[in-house]
């Protein structure tokens, strides 16, 4: 991003103010942005100023603000009105999956700020070239995946449907480095992108490994926790490759791929705890069950985990190997 921008002069949007939808907020602020939110159910806005002042207080007892929170806050706008959205640069969706609740919000949406102001959503799952219909000049519209909570990890998504603009999203990867984000681009629209393809591949073969009695819950979480989870934050899944020796993968992938769960709906397990009213932490009922003191003790170490992970991801960033080169060239000089 050129040194000449300035975050101040680039108002966002955001829509619906949820979980996600408040962490994206703070993350914004805290990058200098004015931020209008909206939050279309009016019985949630108290809600929601909560979880914000919450993300606040605890983004300033980790170090991440340069002030206090009511500096960043003056900045803040929240409302029931799209149509507060007016003057907003960039607007962020992040309501239900439900496509036609987000087309009656786009084609609204649309009709309020300037034709050339980015318009995007945070949908894990429904493709970009659908949604982009929604709006005039298609060619604005994005996807912008985030993980939770947004105002502390390094992940950002940004993903083209058929009709963006791919200058335009470059302008966008690039805002992500302001956001303190490792963006990643996804080129060609592809149902669940880059992150959830990844993602929902492991937890297919989770499943099987479980439905078929091969493994228990908690050692399938024990292997996650203790292979993937060493070299994925540092290298991802081709440099690791490099980095231990591309053959053998190649001759294990030959005789291992075709052993692989290729399942088309979700396994046994899951459809009885669904089936039976089990919402995960949210309810105590999940594939573990939690009181309610465990939930409060999960969720605290979550977040201390987050600022901890980030940190370590920022200690060694993608591009780590050239600074190091850069900094020895520097010293030879």
């Amino acid at each position: 991003m050129s040194s000449e921008f300035d975050p101040n002069e680039f108002p966002v949007g955001i829509i619906g103010l949820g979980m996600m939808g408040s962490s994206i907020a703070v993350c914004m602020l805290i990058a200098g942005h004015p931020v209008t939110g909206v939050e279309l159910v009016e019985d949630a806005l108290e809600g929601a100023k909560t979880r914000i002042d919450n993300h606040f207080k605890l983004a300033q007892e980790k170090g991440l603000l340069n002030g206090s929170p009511e500096d960043y806050l003056k900045k803040l706008t929240i409302s029931s009105d799209l149509s507060t959205l007016k003057d907003c640069r960039l607007v962020l969706e992040s309501i239900k999956e439900d496509i036609q609740i987000k087309k009656e919000v786009f084609e609204k949406v649309d009709a309020i700020v300037a034709k050339d102001a980015f318009i995007t959503s945070n949908t894990s799952a429904i493709p970009i070239s659908e949604l982009q219909v929604f709006v005039s000049n298609p060619e604005r519209f994005f996807g912008l995946h985030w993980m939770e909570p947004a105002f502390t990890t390094r992940f950002l998504e940004v993903i083209c449907g058929d009709k963006s603009d791919l200058k335009k999203a470059q302008f966008l990867y690039d805002l992500g480095e302001l956001w303190q984000k490792e963006t990643v681009l996804l080129k060609k629209d592809i149902p669940g992108f880059i992150a959830n393809r990844l993602m929902y591949a492991m937890y297919r073969e989770a499943m099987h490994l479980v439905d078929e009695d091969y493994a228990s819950v908690e050692d399938v979480d024990r292997a996650c926790r203790n292979v993937a989870g060493y070299f994925i934050p540092m290298m991802g899944v081709f440099r690791w490759m490099d980095f231990t020796g591309i053959a053998s993968y190649h001759k294990v992938m030959k005789d291992l791929f075709p052993t692989l769960n290729n399942a088309d709906a979700p396994g046994k397990l899951m459809n009885k705890i669904v089936d039976g009213g089990g919402r995960g932490i949210f309810n105590g009922k999940g594939f573990y069950e939690y009181t309610e003191k465990e939930k409060e003790i999960w969720q605290k170490l979550y977040n201390d985990f987050s600022f901890e992970i980030r940190d370590l991801t920022l200690k060694y960033p993608a591009d780590i190997v050239q600074q190091k080169l850069k900094e020895k060239h520097e010293e030879d000089q």
